[in-house]
């Protein structure tokens, strides 16, 4: 009876493996996207003079950023290799099983990391700028504002750290 019992525990733990995999996969792929956005300031921005410019878009090309969130791939990985040897050792027995349990572990891990790796794209725009003063510059910034070929625009920040927005 014991032993029924302890089996029966350890396959209802089994069950919720994948369901608490899929959990961390989850999270793991939860990166900040907002530090991309020309409307967030980060904490060592706020109370510090910046500089301001003015100028007008000449080119807008829709892009991809690619979060540097390097530990949702790791874990998008794990919990792939996860999910994926418990898929495995569901198929068939003995060897064969050790064998598909490995086989779902691979495949499972690259799936998961490719997964996490797609859910920390951020859709954002490369925006060339000619500033009043006749130069001109490049900001990538995430695509959470409205901009247009031609539309006057305020390059705000100090050094390498430009946002651009509505003027």
């Amino acid at each position: 009876m014991t032993l029924s019992l302890t089996h029966k525990r350890s396959t209802g733990a089994r069950r919720w493996l994948p369901v608490i995999a899929l959990g961390v996969l989850t999270l793991g792929g939860c990166a900040n996207s907002d530090i991309y956005s020309g409307n967030v300031y980060t904490g060592d921005q706020a109370k510090r003079a910046q500089s301001v410019s003015y100028g007008t878009i000449t080119s807008l090309r829709p892009v991809q950023i690619q979060a540097q969130d390097e530990g949702s791939g790791v874990l998008g990985g794990l919990g792939g290799a996860v999910v994926g040897g418990l898929l495995g050792s569901q198929i068939g027995g003995g060897s064969g099983r050790a064998i598909a349990t490995a086989a779902g572990a691979i495949g499972g891990s690259v799936a998961g990391k490719s997964i996490a790796d797609n859910v920390d794209q951020i859709d954002a725009y490369e925006i060339e700028v000619r500033r009043d003063a006749g130069d001109s510059l490049i900001v990538v910034q995430k695509a959470d504002t409205a901009f247009s070929v031609g539309q006057r625009v305020r390059l705000v920040g100090y050094g390498a750290n430009l946002s651009v927005a509505p003027y």
